[in-house]
């Protein structure tokens, strides 16, 4: 065989193979859900950015959860920062028969302390000092923080704070104390700190009462290779720290243990879990109402997404053009079907992933525009001006609160607008 036979054999070997590599047509119409719900906000909605929440969708997730606590003959709270609007907590609230709240942020605690004057509250998080003293500066309402806030502290250090505080108010502080229990994101790890934590609220019962403790395990059900241990020996392990710190204080501290202790412990990639273990009391989640993708997990497999970004679009331009290369982009569409139809919509560059029409994808090329954001896709994705884009938040913390009210659906169709928090409470 001759010289020529075998480069031009070699060079159509080649082509065939790269022709084998052009992306396949990602793209297809809306489903028969986002057809209904494109339709109804072009009618109803307000044709901008908005953050819809399907109530049909989360009362399903919030059955799940319901469903598992009782099972474990566990309480619910409520986690404040997944769900940020005081219409969304409210409506959780009375359909899980919990007046139990995790609260994140003091602007957010004031809001919480004034619309729900009767729940009782625990913080999330270890704020600095100067955080808990605005809250009572700009605290008001029926509210008792004396009997109904729990401040969640992992220090001696800032309980010191905490003590000095309540002495200068002249109140009496209820001191939930965080746990480490392998998650290894602070909190107390070992006797020895809980020693000196439980010491300091012993010696001052005027100022400081011992509430529980929280134990937030997350690792449990993700971000843990499985290679280092199951979900089910996460827990096991987790627990097991849990019990030691609780035997520490009913063998050491029997004063301050009493059966109406807050012990809280889950969140939502974990709660499930909890089913079988007897030594929590309460089990906290929010986000798995909601299912964002970042929570597309085995241990949410039963939920499903039930908050949707919705963006219109403002501007087809057909194939993708890139500036100066200007008539040279044809190769771009000419090489990708899912770059022969370019989209404008009404803002982006949020935390979020294309959910439908699918085979959407961003452009890189072009870079990011939080005014008007590009997306490709092939002509079956079927898009024309005024239809809305929708993508699934990757998480809800923060990006709920990006869209001013929440646009919530019943049966496909809008119900209500439900304010979001402001974060000058």
């Amino acid at each position: 065989m001759s010289r020529r036979k075998i480069l031009l054999g070699t060079l159509g070997v080649a082509a065939v193979g790269a022709f084998a590599l052009r992306p396949g047509d990602h793209g297809a119409p809306y489903d028969d859900y986002f057809r209904a719900l494109n339709d109804e906000l072009k009618k109803n909605g307000p044709m901008r950015p908005c953050m819809v929440i399907d109530l049909d969708r989360m009362d399903r997730n919030l059955d799940l959860v319901m469903q598992s606590l009782k099972q474990g003959d566990k309480h619910y709270r409520i986690v404040e920062k997944s769900l940020p609007s005081h219409a969304l907590i409210d409506y959780v609230a009375r359909r899980s028969g919990t007046k139990r709240l995790m609260s994140f942020h003091q602007p957010f605690l004031n809001i919480d302390a004034q619309i729900f004057p009767d729940f009782d509250i625990l913080m999330g998080k270890p704020l600095p000092v100067h955080s808990a003293e605005l809250f009572y500066k700009k605290h008001k309402g029926a509210f008792d923080p004396s009997r109904q806030l729990q401040w969640l502290l992992d220090t001696s250090e800032r309980l010191q704070q905490y003590l000095a505080l309540a002495k200068g108010l002249g109140t009496k502080m209820r001191i939930n104390i965080e746990i480490d229990v392998g998650l290894h994101r602070g909190g107390v790890a070992d006797n020895a700190t809980l020693g000196r934590m439980l010491d300091l609220i012993a010696a001052n019962p005027q100022q400081l009462a011992f509430a529980g403790f929280m134990g937030y395990d997350a690792h449990v059900g993700f971000g843990v290779p499985k290679a280092l241990g199951s979900p089910q020996e996460l827990l096991g392990k987790a627990m097991t720290i849990y019990q030691g710190f609780v035997d520490h204080v009913r063998g050491h501290y029997p004063a301050l243990w009493n059966d109406g202790l807050t012990l809280n412990t889950g969140g939502s990639p974990s709660y499930k879990l909890h089913e079988a273990e007897k030594l929590s009391t309460e089990v906290s989640t929010g986000t798995a109402l909601l299912k964002p993708t970042h929570y597309d997990i085995d241990t949410l497999a039963a939920h499903v997404p039930a908050a949707f970004i919705a963006t219109p679009v403002i501007k087809a331009t057909g194939p993708v053009m890139i500036p100066a290369l200007d008539g040279k982009s044809k190769i771009f569409s000419w090489w990708d079907v899912n770059q022969r139809e370019t989209f404008y919509v009404y803002g982006g560059y949020w935390l979020a992933e294309y959910e439908s029409p699918k085979g959407l994808q961003f452009n890189g090329i072009l870079g990011h525009s939080a005014n008007q954001e590009n997306v490709t896709g092939s002509p079956a994705v079927g898009l024309k001006v005024d239809d809305q884009v929708f993508l699934r938040p990757a998480i809800v913390e923060g990006v709920l609160l990006q869209f001013g009210d929440l646009v919530t659906l019943r049966g496909g169709k809008i119900q209500d607008y439900w304010p979001v928090y402001q974060q000058t409470g």
